[in-house]
């Protein structure tokens, strides 16, 4: 008995160094969110109060070949009231010389060099029932299909503190339907990274274009535009702003409520960080025409937000967060449910 177990021992001793010896290097990464938000909404009667319970579980596989290339991707589980799993992530193949190349589901250029301007932590959030079509993020008109790639230069490509990137994707084989789709995309950007005294400026921005069409025809639309931004540090504290304008689209089940529409954000923010404490302030304005394919964009839509935090790290990987925000919308041109306001209280641990 003692010389079968020990046979069992060694065999497993013997797979299980297999196995690692054959496996890619893999990380994790997470978090929890428990939170509680206070939303009031100008045109709902009743005020809307819910906790918020999220988790992410994110794990990372690379694995370096014998010529150098690294070979990576990930993939991450989301519980936000539903468990989702997030697919949407291509393979990077990164070389030698620094540069790098993403296959499948490898997004748009123009998105990837989009500003990280600051923002205000927590969940808090205005949510209506109205059809605006404001755009509230700075790479609104960068789109994608999964069958794309995505080249990234090294740094300093061309010029010290340079890196550049460039995109393409082509149809996806859907079935031809009435509803609108992105047919094929392209896109290009950049960030430019330099240093003025104590302070780091980074600059950065894209531009993007893409053919939209409907039961296989081209609509007479498309989605793209460009991005701009410049985020400068100094010490503690960080200020940005950056601004995007372009056309993109919703789409519907049938081809006469398929919309274009053509629209513009800005967005500025700052954040200060002081011992344990994170100060945030930032600001949204999105302006939007929305109508039908091949008809005028006559009808506005406006959303302008103001956002506040503060965010205090208790511990290693556990910090409490008080936010609030503050939204001014307006759908076709009169006010809408999106108007009002929300408090968020809560706290979040990571690893």
């Amino acid at each position: 008995m003692k010389k079968e177990l020990l046979m069992a021992s060694a065999l497993v001793s013997t797979l299980g160094v297999a196995s690692v010896a054959q496996a890619v290097t893999a990380t994790m990464a997470g978090s929890m969110k428990v939170g509680a938000e206070f939303e009031s909404a100008d045109d709902l009667a009743t005020d809307n109060n819910q906790v918020h319970d999220q988790s992410n579980f994110n794990i990372s596989l690379s694995e370096t070949t014998d010529g150098g290339t690294t070979i990576s991707t990930s993939f991450e589980i989301v519980d936000e009231g539903t468990v989702s799993a997030d697919d949407d992530n291509a393979i990077k193949l990164t070389f030698t010389d620094g540069s790098a190349l993403e296959l499948l589901n490898a997004g748009n250029a123009a998105g990837t060099h989009a500003a990280a301007v600051p923002g205000a932590g927590g969940e808090q959030g205005v949510g209506g029932t109205s059809t605006n079509n404001a755009p509230g993020d700075l790479d609104f008109a960068a789109g994608s299909t999964a069958l794309g790639v995505e080249w990234h230069s090294a740094a300093n490509f061309l010029a010290d503190g340079l890196k550049m990137s460039a995109s393409y994707s082509t149809d996806n084989g859907l079935a031809k339907a009435a509803a609108a789709r992105l047919e094929n995309s392209w896109g290009v950007g950049a960030t430019y990274v330099t240093e003025a005294g104590d302070t780091k400026l980074t600059v950065s921005g894209g531009i993007a274009d893409g053919e939209i069409a409907t039961n296989g025809t081209q609509a007479t639309s498309d989605k793209g535009g460009f991005n701009v931004g410049i985020v400068a540090v100094t010490g503690a504290l960080t200020i940005g702003a950056g601004y995007g304008d372009g056309d993109t689209f919703v789409n519907s089940t049938t081809n006469a409520t398929n919309q274009e529409i053509d629209g513009s954000v800005m967005k500025a923010g700052i954040s200060y960080v002081t011992g344990d404490l994170t100060m945030a302030l930032g600001v949204s304005a999105g302006e939007g025409k929305d109508g039908a394919f091949g008809t005028a964009d006559t009808t506005d839509d406006s959303v302008d937000s103001t956002s506040a935090s503060v965010t205090y790290a208790v511990a290693s990987g556990v910090s409490a967060v008080i936010g609030y925000t503050t939204v001014d919308a307006q759908n076709d041109g009169t006010a809408s449910t999106d108007d009002g306001s929300s408090w968020y209280i809560g706290a979040s641990m990571s690893f």
